[in-house]
């Protein structure tokens, strides 16, 4: 996901400051990684640089100045054609939890292999709690709400995966020890 494509998507609504954006981006996005202000205010300037962005005037309401910007036509179009694309399947799986695994298999044996994989569950499941928790909240917002089913799906996902590695680890062990 490029910073600059949330950022044409949130101008879509006006033209926003920098401050402004990196707090829509992290109200939008509850679960995605907070913006940093340096990233935003790059990537805003990469943008203007593109003519994706223009300059909207000043802003000073009673603190610094500050820059808002808006979306240009052509930023609209390259958002759209952005939003277009299919997003393709990762052709490689990585993932830390995989790694370990396999490590845990080549240097510290089956048992070793079985408890992370016990401990990785119960981590998975804490957090599938939570985020089934999250859902059932009065007022729970949009953005959480889908953010939440996300997550969800990808932690019963893994969790699948757990108990069927869990089930599968003295078969592993030969074959990644060869």
């Amino acid at each position: 996901m490029s910073m600059g494509y949330v950022i044409l998507g949130l101008l879509c609504a006006g033209p926003l400051h920098g401050y402004e954006l990196k707090r829509a981006h992290d109200q939008r996005m509850p679960q995605a990684k907070p913006a940093a202000f340096g990233q935003v205010y790059a990537s805003l300037g990469r943008l203007e640089r593109d003519g994706l962005v223009e300059s909207a005037g000043h802003d000073q309401a009673g603190g610094p100045e500050r820059t808002p910007f808006g979306i240009t036509d052509r930023g609209r179009a390259a958002l759209d054609g952005w939003l277009d694309e299919v997003e393709a399947p990762s052709p490689h799986v990585t993932s830390a939890l995989l790694t370990k695994v396999t490590v845990a298999l080549l240097t510290a044996g089956e048992q070793r292999a079985r408890d992370y994989l016990t401990a990785q569950r119960r981590a998975h499941t804490d957090r599938l709690r939570e985020y089934t928790r999250l859902k059932t909240e009065p007022g729970v917002r949009f953005a959480d709400l889908i953010a939440a089913d996300y997550a969800i799906a990808h932690l019963n996902a893994d969790l699948v995966w757990l108990q069927t590695t869990l089930a599968r680890v003295a078969d592993l062990r030969r074959e990644v020890g060869q």
